[in-house]
């Protein structure tokens, strides 16, 4: 059995350079610390949250994220679909989150918010009722995606072919059509 850590601050740490307790987090706050290349695997983080952190390149091998806030943070080339699905519930706030992956990842009703989305996988997720407020989606990948209910009005960028994935429901801004419309090659003025 791991051990439990509760209402604990962390603030300032490099953790890239000690190495990360293995241990369940809840009700933690990271603020301004460095988990850069850093083990995170099977580690469960419940109710947590990150500010001003860097978690580029972490390894999520089994790890747990439930109800945990990410908020400018830092977070390049993370691959989410590593983590456990057991309770999998995150918010993203003015991070950015390039050239990572949620590859199969159930995210209904997931915010992200002010956040560099680019080069991002979503194939094969559950995008149904997310919100992307304000959202730069270019190059993100949307393949046999979920992503009925999902509100993507102030996000900007994508292109999302309406003919492989699910989008009953969807809300677009009429400036942004044009990201659905890409692969027929149609210009919109």
């Amino acid at each position: 059995m791991q051990q439990l850590i509760e209402e604990k601050s962390f603030e300032r740490k490099d953790f890239s350079k000690t190495g990360f307790e293995k241990g369940d987090y809840e009700l933690c706050s990271f603020t301004n610390c460095n988990f850069s290349n850093t083990d995170l695997s099977q580690i469960r983080f419940i109710e947590c949250e990150f500010k001003d952190c860097n978690l580029s390149t972490a390894i999520l091998n089994k790890t747990e994220f439930q109800d945990v806030v990410f908020q400018d943070c830092k977070m390049l080339g993370m691959f989410f679909e590593k983590c456990s699905d057991f309770a999998f519930s995150i918010k993203v706030e003015n991070c950015q989150l390039n050239h990572s992956s949620f590859y199969q990842k159930k995210l209904s009703k997931t915010t992200f918010s002010n956040t560099k989305l680019q080069e991002v996988d979503f194939t094969e997720c559950d995008l149904s009722s997310a919100v992307f407020e304000d959202c730069d989606l270019r190059n993100a990948i949307f393949n046999n995606t979920d992503l009925r209910q999902a509100d993507f009005r102030n996000s900007y960028d994508f292109v999302i072919d309406p003919e492989d994935n699910r989008m009953k429901g969807a809300k677009f801004s009429l400036a942004s059509v044009g990201g659905l419309l890409a692969k027929y090659g149609i210009s919109l003025e």
